[in-house]
Parts: structure tokens; C-alpha cells; sequence
């Protein structure tokens, strides 16, 4: 829990999230080894970042490769020991925040970037991360550690940026959160269309994020999203942890504590917004058009559409114009919706995307045709690499009606 406030507060030290890491899990053994014998101190994260901090100064002594930070920072830290605890909370929150901003620069891929920061911000192992995201640990370790040393060689500076810049790298941030959700939302493969722990670390991510940036309305409008979004997952699957469809789902079931946080988190992110509402408020009005629903049939699919064409304008994407498709059909009717996404058809980023040819099924079956709609259910099958939603789309092709 401490863990990354540990780390933030030491990277300012010493400029490099490789060591301050180190250093944390140095703090962390200490504790373990005095704790148990001198009793649990009143403030734990005090205690472990005055640790870390003295650790430091050693640290710094000893690699000759680091005898520029020395001069710069070692001698100052020797003269004065370590305060006991913060001088100033807000001073931790502020270092958080930085952590944030440097995990996400836009420097590194987004692989390295999702892979940092759910390792030093979501507290996971390197064997956790490769089984979230499907790939080797090796894969996962070498993109973590090259994602440090490219934020060490490359000098990325450890603050929050300002004015256009700001702007910029809080996209990244926010788009890192949302990948690290989406996964855990609807699993790209393996068996289990749900990954919870992932969602909850996004989650988690998303609340320190708006507490740390009050006055930003895209950072309250991911949150909003999440908290939508999460607030039906106890819905999503069945007995069996097979994939339960929206229209399908029991919204008894749906959390209305998450709906709650999230439509408060909306009115902060309204609150705050100076002018149009970016693509992350657009997600949440819609997301929030569900929530309001007390049954399928009571969804206000034109609002829907509405938002959907506006997010369209604001955030192009073919993924964006197929869920407007699916808002059309609901709103208008299926043809309408069906001439969107036929348009969608020789769209090349949607060439092995699995929804466009399921979101055609389905709306091929509502208009009737029902062996059309069976051969897209069979082909959206064979591209789809999780197994529980495999399964759904060759029940759908058995039965399209």
C-alpha cells in the first residue's frame, strides 16, 4: 500500500525509478527484520521513507556512476538526517503525482508504459503482469527494465508538466489506466472473459488520480467511467463465468454504490470543464445513460447515438463508429444500423477485429436474415481469442434468432 508513495518520494532524490524501487524493497526488508522485534511504528510510511532516504546516501556512496548525484545531492542528505515523517502531506501527494507523469511518458510504448506503471503504481509482479497481458515474463521484465533505463539515459525530468505539455502526457496517463481496465473488462484471450484484480487496479489508479488532480475534468471523467462501468460486473457472467450480454444482463445485480461515485465523479468532471467535453466525459454520458436504465427496454438509445456521434467527431475511430452503429440500430432500427458498419467493412485496423463481424450477426438476425447472421457468428468466432466469448459466439451461430 505504501509502496508507491515510498518510491515517488525517493525518485525525487535521486532522479530514477530503477533505484528508488531498490531502494523501497530494501526499506520493505527492513521493516520486516526490525518491526517484528521494536513493534509497528505510528506512522509505517514515515518510518519506511525515512529508511529508504538514508539508504539512498549509500547508495549514491557506492556507484562510482553515480558520483554526479552525489555531489549534487549526497553531501546534503548526509549533513541532515531524514525527517521522522512528512513535513507536509501534500508534499507525498505531489510526488505521486509526478511517479504518475513518469511511468506514462510518451517516450515509452505503451507496452512499456502499461508494464511500468502497474509494476511500481499497481504494486504487480513481473509474472502477474505477463499473465495479465498474455505474454512471456521475459517479455514483461525487459520492457520494465528498459522503460527505466530509457527514463535514466533519456534525462526524463521528475515533475508534473505544465500548459500544452501537461495536457499531452495526461492523454497518456489516462490512456494507460483505461487499457489497464479494458483488459480486466473484456480479456483479450485465455478462458476467463473477466480479470477483477485487473479492473480494480485501474480503478484504484483512476480515484488517486482525481484526488490528485481535482481540477482536471478528463481525469474525473475516467473515473466516472470506471466506476460505471465496474458497477456491473457482478452481472457480466453467469454460474459458470460464461459472458452474460447487456440486454441479457440482471441489473439488480449491477452495484449502485459504483453508479453512485460514478455520476458524482461526472458532475465533478461537468463541473470543471471549460469547454467541450473531451472523449473520456462522452464514454461517461453514455456509460451513465445505462446506469439510469432500471431495464434494457428503458435505455434511451437516441442520447446514446447522439453522444456516440459526437465522440465520433471529437475522437475518431472505427471502434467508436461500430458502437455507434450498435447505438443507431437501437435508435433507429437495424438497417441503419447495418449501412454503418457494412461501411466499416474494408476498414483495415478492423481486418481481424472479432466485434465487427459479431455486432453484424447480430444485426443481420434482427432483420431476419438469419444465415447471413450465422456466418458472420462462425467467422467472429474463429477470430476471437477468448475462449468464454468463443464459446457465446458459436452458441449465437447455432441460434441467431
Amino acid at each position: 500500500m505504501e509502496s508507491p508513495r515510498i518510491i515517488a518520494g525517493v525518485t525525487r532524490v535521486v532522479r530514477d525509478v530503477g533505484i528508488a524501487e531498490e531502494l523501497a524493497q530494501d526499506a520493505l526488508v527492513a521493516a520486516l527484520e526490525q518491526w517484528p522485534r521494536d513493534g509497528v511504528p505510528d506512522n509505517p510510511g514515515a518510518w519506511l521513507t525515512a529508511v529508504e532516504r538514508r539508504r539512498a546516501v549509500d547508495l549514491v556512496r557506492r556507484r562510482e556512476n553515480y558520483a554526479r548525484k552525489l555531489t549534487e545531492i549526497g553531501r546534503d542528505l548526509s549533513e541532515t538526517a531524514p525527517p521522522q515523517e512528512p513535513a507536509d502531506p501534500e508534499d507525498i501527494d505531489d510526488d505521486l503525482l509526478r511517479l504518475v507523469f513518469t511511468t506514462c511518458h510518451p517516450v515509452l510504448s505503451a507496452e512499456a508504459r502499461t508494464a511500468l506503471t502497474l509494476r511500481l503504481l499497481g504494486g504487480l509482479t513481473t509474472p502477474e503482469i505477463a499473465r495479465a497481458f498474455l505474454v512471456p515474463e521475459p517479455t514483461v521484465a525487459q520492457r520494465i527494465v528498459r522503460a527505466k533505463k530509457t527514463l535514466a539515459t533519456r534525462n526524463i525530468a521528475f515533475e508534473v508538466p505544465y500548459g500544452p505539455e501537461r495536457e499531452a502526457r495526461l492523454g497518456s496517463v489516462l490512456d494507460v489506466i483505461y487499457l489497464i481496465f479494458n483488459e480486466g473488462y473484456a480479456a483479450t484471450a485465455l478462458d476467463d472473459w473477466l480479470r477483477p484484480a485487473l479492473c480494480e487496479d485501474a480503478l484504484r489508479l483512476a480515484r488517486v488520480l482525481s484526488a490528485l488532480m481535482p481540477k482536471e475534468p478528463e481525469v474525473h471523467a475516467l473515473t466516472s467511467l470506471l466506476e460505471f462501468q465496474a458497477s456491473r460486473a457482478a452481472a457480466r457472467t453467469g454460474p459458470d463465468g460464461e459472458p452474460v450480454l447487456l440486454k441479457d444482463q440482471n441489473r439488480r445485480r449491477w452495484n449502485r454504490m459504483l453508479i453512485a461515485r460514478g455520476i458524482t465523479a461526472l458532475h465533478r468532471a461537468d463541473a470543471t470543464a471549460t469547454g467541450a467535453p473531451g472523449p473520456y466525459a462522452l464514454q461517461a454520458a453514455i456509460a451513465a445513460c445505462h446506469a439510469h436504465a432500471y431495464t434494457y427496454e428503458e435505455t434511451d438509445w437516441k442520447s446514446i447515438a447522439t453522444l456516440y456521434g459526437l465522440l465520433a467527431a471529437r475522437a475518431p475511430s472505427p471502434v467508436v463508429e461500430l458502437n455507434r452503429a450498435v447505438a443507431v440500430s437501437m435508435a433507429e432500427g437495424p438497417a441503419q444500423g447495418l449501412a454503418i458498419v457494412d461501411a466499416l467493412a474494408a476498414e483495415p485496423t478492423l481486418r481481424d477485429y472479432h466485434l465487427l463481424p459479431s455486432v453484424r450477426g447480430d444485426l443481420l438476425a434482427r432483420l431476419g436474415r438469419t444465415a447471413e447472421a450465422r456466418e458472420e457468428f462462425v467467422r467472429a468466432a474463429g477470430l476471437a481469442r477468448n475462449e468464454r466469448e468463443r464459446e457465446l459466439l458459436l452458441r449465437r451461430a447455432a441460434d441467431p434468432s
